[in-house]
């Protein structure tokens, strides 16, 4: 599927002929949002992010691929319910696979839906569930192996001072932040049926309106210098498309 399509009126998008991807509404996640960004975040995630799990692994995470961390993480995750990213889609047979007469070149293989997910399918997955929900891709790398070693005991710290910590909503505090801002045209009801790609974009919006609006009027009373801003896309309040 070509990265173009537009999601403003999709409730899911077609990857390929056997697999979609669903697009929830905000009402939806709210069911379970914890378990809903931990998977999402998890499937998406690259070895950057998964650094110390890796290493306690032994594997370099510089070294090792997106998909390569993906092939490992899904099939466990296939196991569980993803109806809210696949739909009625059962997945849970999923293992990695590879082609006899290209035993180096692995994929994820599904017997019982005859279901390939090669790198090319997995980018698009990607690209789209990241596109949905506003996720950005982490490809920060380490510079040498002093910064990776450093990396790597910061990430130890924060990740036990975290363990600790209980979850902290986000979506639920978003939604209330949103539906009490004047900019929001949609009350409690209204915004659980929004689809999660339309309630992120929404807020993309409003913030972008708001920084235009800040800054022109710090133009019109001089405290602000349009030809030394580093960033002149807050010129604009239209959304101008990057990826």
């Amino acid at each position: 599927m070509g990265n173009k399509v537009s999601l403003l009126k999709l409730n899911k998008i077609n990857i390929t002929d056997k697999i979609s991807i669903k697009i929830p509404t905000v009402g939806e996640i709210l069911t379970d949002e914890q378990e809903y960004y931990s998977m999402i975040s998890s499937l998406t995630a690259t070895p950057f992010q998964y650094m110390v799990q890796l290493d306690d692994l032994h594997i370099d995470f510089t070294t090792i691929s997106d998909f390569d961390l993906f092939k490992m993480l899904f099939p466990i995750y296939a196991k569980t319910d993803l109806s809210l990213l696949f739909g009625d889609l059962d997945l849970s047979d999923m293992k990695v696979s590879f082609y006899k007469n290209r035993p180096s070149e692995t994929f994820l293989y599904s017997a019982k839906n005859e279901i390939i997910i090669d790198e090319l399918i997995y980018n698009d997955l990607m690209y789209f569930i990241r596109k949905i929900n506003a996720f950005k891709r982490n490809s920060f790398k380490p510079g040498n192996e002093h910064m990776k070693s450093y990396l790597l005991e910061k990430e130890r710290k924060k990740q036990k001072r975290n363990a600790k910590k209980t979850y902290e909503p986000y979506l639920e505090n978003l939604v209330i932040a949103l539906v009490n801002t004047c900019e929001f045209p949609y009350n409690y009801q209204e915004c659980m049926d929004l689809s999660i790609y339309l309630f992120n974009q929404s807020y993309q919006q409003i913030n972008r309106k708001i920084s235009f609006d800040n800054a022109m009027m710090g133009v019109y009373a001089g405290t602000i210098d349009v030809s030394k801003l580093s960033n002149k896309d807050i010129l604009t309040w239209i959304p101008i498309q990057k990826d």
